[in-house]
């Protein structure tokens, strides 16, 4: 992730010296009128598209090589040729193939990095496709609205995604605790939980009271699973017309929360900057933010850790106020493709209702669609009701901006100077606000 701020202005660059910005007025559709035939005169015959996606976890790649099979059956004049991609390496990737003029004909594009793309001439507005044939009626109103930039649709969701905290049974009834609430309306505070989290934490024997949010890894998790905290304490990372962060990832809610999030390393110790393999599974740690898609992954490779049994989930915790992350990738069409009509039938089908439901039926993930959702009667009851009700009612979308890449990296780095480093909460969040501002100065700059 360091890497990938300092090649964010140079890919900017090379996007403008290729011309990427006369692609913001290409159409799908031929304008006779303008002698320009477009492409929708063309047969469907023979057709190869590249599509590429992060390499997700093995139920996504299950579901995503089901689905191309589906749609190549009932197209048998296109081909797929999808290319999966580890999921650190393929922003860096994509932003590479497209300032060298050869990106894919299709891309998955995690929704708060579409400014960037839409921004940059990268991305086709899929605005009247969505509207006409995409029935974006069935779309929950946060979802759609992360697809958007500048009020245009460029992405068409396949699922959504949420996060919950994870309890470990045993270690729970071993500390003499009650079980949380598995109410998603009444989720605990962040205060109750440090005080569970005392009780757990017994680092001697290797056993750690939580892990606030999926540690401190690379590529877009760091962003996703921490900014809510900062919104559950009433702050936000920029200003409301996206121009600055100052005011904002430093104010004094902000400052607020990250001594939180600091203090459960460096004060209460009941989180560890080094935890044993796989801990929440192996009995070593007590509580766990993890994503909706983590149910499906543990029913499958580990059986015999069965939820009610050995783990439960409840809601987000909460701050001053009760919010949680969505959005997640999405499907596009490239500005540079020859077979936008071909591109725009496949993003169809892989997010209508047919191939969205065969999506979510492989992989456990929450519906983008609210006919999906009421396809699968166990999205009422718990623990998936947690996750639907929470992005129906308390979610919150990552900014929106052409710098989000440098955003998200300031954001990383924030947390992994606070929490692995120590260092001064209020120092590392101006020095992370001069970051961010930088590199919203320099889109301005181009524009």
């Amino acid at each position: 992730m360091k890497k990938r701020a300092a090649i964010f202005i140079p890919v900017i660059l090379l996007f403008i010296a290729a011309g990427y910005y006369a692609f913001s007025s290409f159409s799908l559709f031929s304008d006779e009128e303008n002698n320009n035939p477009g492409v929708l005169s063309g047969k469907s015959e023979n057709i190869e598209l590249t599509f590429w996606r992060n390499y997700g976890t093995k139920l996504e790649n299950e579901a995503y090589k089901e689905l191309i099979a589906a749609f190549e059956s009932s197209h048998p004049g296109i081909t797929i040729k999808m290319n999966a991609i580890p999921y650190g390496d393929y922003e860096l990737r994509l932003r590479t193939e497209i300032a060298a003029g050869s990106p894919p004909d299709i891309m998955s594009i995690d929704s708060p990095n579409l400014a960037l793309y839409a921004n940059s001439g990268a991305l086709l507005s899929i605005d009247k496709e969505m509207k006409e044939e995409g029935e974006i009626e069935d779309i929950p109103f946060s979802t759609l609205e992360g697809m958007k930039f500048e009020d245009e649709i460029y992405l068409s969701p396949i699922a959504e995604s949420g996060v919950a905290l994870f309890y470990n049974i045993d270690l729970f009834k071993k500390a003499g605790l009650p079980l949380p609430s598995d109410d998603p309306a009444s989720p605990m505070t962040w205060d109750e939980v440090v005080e569970m989290a005392k009780k757990i934490n017994d680092p001697g024997n290797e056993i750690f009271g939580i892990d606030p949010a999926q540690g401190f890894s690379d590529g877009e998790s760091p962003s996703y699973f921490k900014t809510p905290l900062l919104w559950q304490f009433g702050a936000d990372v920029l200003s409301p017309d996206g121009k600055t962060a100052s005011g904002y990832l430093n104010s004094k809610n902000a400052v607020q929360a990250l001594q939180f999030y600091q203090d459960l390393y460096h004060r209460y110790k009941v989180a560890s900057v080094d935890l044993p393999p796989d801990p929440f599974i192996t009995g070593h740690l007590g509580m766990t933010v993890l994503g909706s898609w983590m149910l499906g992954e543990i029913e499958r490779n580990n059986p015999d850790f069965k939820l009610g049994e050995d783990f439960g989930v409840a809601p987000l915790p909460k701050g001053n106020y009760q919010v949680t992350p969505n959005g997640g990738w999405a499907l596009g069409i490239s500005a540079k493709s020859d077979h936008p009509e071909e591109a725009w039938k496949f993003i169809r089908y892989m997010t209508s209702f047919e191939g969205s439901k065969k999506y979510v039926d492989i992989t456990g993930d929450m519906p983008a669609r609210f006919s999906v959702s009421k396809a699968f009667p166990e999205l009422t009851a718990y623990p998936k009701n947690i996750f639907v009700q929470q992005a129906l009612k308390y979610s919150k979308n990552r900014p929106v901006s052409p710098a989000y890449p440098v955003i998200s990296d300031a954001l990383k780095e924030l947390f992994e100077e606070i929490g692995i480093g120590g260092k001064d909460v209020k120092a590392s969040a101006d020095k992370a606000v001069a970051k961010i501002n930088s590199g919203l100065d320099d889109i301005n700059d181009k524009e």
